[in-house]
């Protein structure tokens, strides 16, 4: 595993439970929102935390910690995912995924062994718009497939959209509460660009972005109708 970073504790990123999260580094999507542009490509310059230093952080801290969150950059893309998973669930802990859904068989094969306990999958906006702001090499049918197999899987799951004007509208969320309905929570991002590091800060400078309040509220309330646990984050 190629770790990037680690937040030792955390009380939001995994729903009811104190987590530790960590943070692989790759990712193949290119978000100019993203609020982690150095997780994004590994270079040789990149400071690494060895996975041994995670294990003995994790047994230290089992007393105190309720969960591990595995985020990124896009963690289905470590080859030793798998193995990862299997060993902190051998030192009882439940353990949170955060993907993009662009490698459904990946997603499968973690949840067949019983290796992740709740699914986070960032719907970035209607499955065909993802190019160019998104990824401009990508497969539309591998982010469906991912959601419905995600919401079919039994188990505790979560949608997201980060809510960017010049990638999200009111289209758009409407075709991808109808692609999640059903499910389990969907919540609707507010991008926050202003005194954080994004991947792409000049995108900003060409394109309308934010969402107002009440906006956001409109946005949510086309959600509602397909996803009865919808909320703004």
């Amino acid at each position: 595993m190629i770790i990037g970073g680690i937040q030792k504790s955390s009380f939001i990123d995994y729903p009811s439970k104190i987590s530790c999260v960590l943070f692989t580094i790759g990712c193949n999507f290119e978000c100019p929102y993203c609020h982690n542009p150095d997780l994004i490509k590994r270079t040789p310059n990149d400071l690494t935390i060895d996975p041994k230093e995670v294990f003995a952080f994790l047994k230290k801290r089992r007393p105190l910690l309720d969960g591990v969150v595995i985020t990124g950059g896009e963690p289905t893309l470590q080859n030793d995912l798998f193995d990862f998973c299997e060993q902190i669930k051998m030192l009882g802990y439940p353990v949170k995924l955060d993907t993009n859904g662009t490698r459904p068989k990946i997603i499968k094969k973690l949840v067949k062994k019983k290796l992740i306990d709740y699914i986070a999958m960032d719907i970035k906006t209607e499955p065909d718009r993802y190019s160019p702001d998104i990824t401009k090499t990508y497969k539309a049918d591998d982010i469906c497939d991912s959601i419905q197999f995600i919401k079919k899987s039994g188990l505790p799951h979560e949608f997201r959209t980060t809510c960017v004007k010049s990638i999200v509208d009111k289209d758009a969320i409407h075709a991808v509460s109808r692609l999640i309905s059903g499910a389990d929570l969907y919540a609707l991002q507010k991008v926050n660009i202003k005194n954080v590091t994004v991947l792409n800060p000049q995108y900003f400078e060409t394109h309308k972005w934010q969402y107002d309040a009440q906006a956001m509220e409109k946005l949510r309330e086309i959600a509602s109708k397909f996803v009865k646990n919808t909320i703004i984050r």
